[in-house]
């Protein structure tokens, strides 16, 4: 059994990191990317470097690079630059779950203003006219339905983590 620094079986991170990625995938994310964000995830520091997640995921530092891309702007990672150097380390956040979500609430935003204008253009009256405000009156739902979820999340994990 090889270990890391802090006496953890590397094979079974190794595993972890393949099978949650695995669920990511199935889920919809690309494989590259959920791999990455795995391995950020089971990382102690939450952050590692491109050949740093090269080495682990043994992938080229372009396939680390377009995965990291992909996560950015899903705002489930971050840059950041090492002090003093031109590398950038990628980390993800604590509250990653929570920045992914608040991102789909503008999309959700502007979903809303896109059907009110199909709802407007078609006629409110007309059976597709109809049908997208249905779908409008969904998506208003669902996204109040996050917004008071969000909350509730916040004051939950302070009573379980404490506050930042």
């Amino acid at each position: 059994m090889t270990t890391d620094a802090v006496g953890r079986d590397q094979e079974a991170v190794s595993k972890f990191v393949e099978s949650f990625a695995a669920q990511l995938v199935e889920a919809g994310m690309q494989r590259m990317p959920a791999r990455i964000f795995a391995a950020l995830l089971s990382s102690d520091s939450g952050t590692l470097t491109a050949a740093e997640l090269g080495e682990q995921l043994q992938v080229s530092p372009a396939a680390v690079s377009g995965g990291v891309r992909y996560l950015a702007q899903q705002h489930m990672v971050a840059r950041e630059r090492e002090p003093g150097s031109r590398r950038e380390r990628y980390r993800v956040h604590s509250n990653q779950w929570y920045e992914a979500l608040t991102n789909r609430e503008a999309v959700i935003k502007r979903w809303e203003g896109a059907l009110r204008d199909g709802v407007s253009s078609l006629g409110a009256d007309t059976p597709a006219g109809r049908r997208m405000a249905e779908t409008l009156a969904f998506f208003e739902f669902v996204d109040g339905e996050i917004a008071a979820m969000m909350e509730r999340w916040r004051v939950h994990r302070d009573e379980l983590f404490g506050r930042d």
